[in-house]
């Protein structure tokens, strides 16, 4: 098993934070997905903007730039190189899939900006989606939670993560589910789009504070294993030329749950702060309204008892 998987498997120079921003490479699915994703994002902005309307900067640079940046960063750059002879390097591949990329994409509100330019009946198509009842479901704040917090799980302690290392398809299918699972969970806490899920503000904020434990838990188990994941294959590379160079496998592993726990953790906590921030300002405008809508009312009894 050794000699085949060695051939199949590209020799690589030492890693460096250096090739994680110099050794590029493109695969095709990802790449593509790129183009057309971030390039229909900007046709639609393009489209409100030629008929007089505006739209806010700050969500074109958080879903083309930081969102789509950040998803062609993960599976194109030097990260994504070293992503199968590193369980460190896949690691915060991941965390960069599952977190940083759906998060910024939700800021771009994409579901809003379709809904303002698709023709009619695209708009119709696109809303009975958003209304049907396999959307409801796969958006149902718990199932989401659940799904976001038991996949890593699954597919670190199961033949999952093994058949991604050996198949490209299987590889690039992972990458997409990170960002779909991620997106699943974190589009509705967002609030931006009008998108299914929604719950309230506390629900919100508590969502998010108990997926803390579970990166932490899954980090540290992963760094107290004494049985390496998929250990069959880091250990055949460390036989091959590159096994000059690796880290010892367990090292690399211990690694990479350290790495799990502290952005889990750290990316968990910015997204409480945005949250928590985002609830004040909404508090404080619905406390507008209130007072003019009192306001309004004072000034219609004074008008009443004056003309009687």
């Amino acid at each position: 098993m050794h000699p085949v998987l060695l051939q199949s498997v590209p020799q690589l120079p030492e890693f460096t934070l250096g090739r994680v921003f110099t050794d590029w490479g493109l695969d095709p699915i990802p790449f593509v997905l790129t183009v057309w994703i971030a390039g229909l994002y900007l046709w639609g902005v393009h489209a409100l903007r030629r008929r007089g309307d505006s739209w806010p900067l700050g969500r074109t640079l958080a879903f083309v730039g930081l969102g789509m940046g950040s998803f062609l960063f993960a599976t194109a750059s030097g990260l994504a190189r070293y992503d199968t002879t590193l369980l460190s390097a896949h690691m915060v591949q991941h965390m960069i899939l599952s977190m940083v990329v759906p998060l910024s994409l939700a800021l771009g509100a994409p579901v809003t900006l379709a809904l303002r330019t698709l023709p009619a009946s695209l708009r119709r198509v696109l809303l009975a989606v958003l209304h049907s009842r396999v959307a409801k479901v796969l958006s149902f704040a718990p199932l989401a939670f659940a799904l976001y917090v038991l996949s890593p799980w699954a597919l670190y302690f199961t033949d999952w993560y093994d058949a991604s290392l050996r198949s490209a398809y299987v590889h690039e299918m992972m990458h997409i589910h990170l960002v779909l699972i991620g997106a699943l969970f974190f589009w509705p806490l967002m609030g931006v789009d009008p998108v299914p899920g929604r719950v309230s503000w506390p629900f919100r904020l508590l969502l998010t504070v108990m997926t803390l434990p579970f990166h932490a838990f899954l980090g540290v188990t992963i760094m107290g294993q004494s049985t390496l994941i998929a250990g069959d294959w880091y250990l055949a590379l460390r036989e091959g030329p590159m096994g000059s160079w690796l880290p010892d496998a367990m090292e690399d592993q211990h690694r990479a749950g350290g790495i799990l726990w502290a952005t889990g953790d750290l990316i968990g906590l910015v997204f409480f702060g945005v949250l928590f921030a985002q609830w004040v300002r909404s508090s404080m405008r619905e406390a507008v309204r209130e007072d003019r809508r009192l306001d309004r009312i004072e000034a219609r009894e004074r008008v009443a008892q004056r003309d009687g």
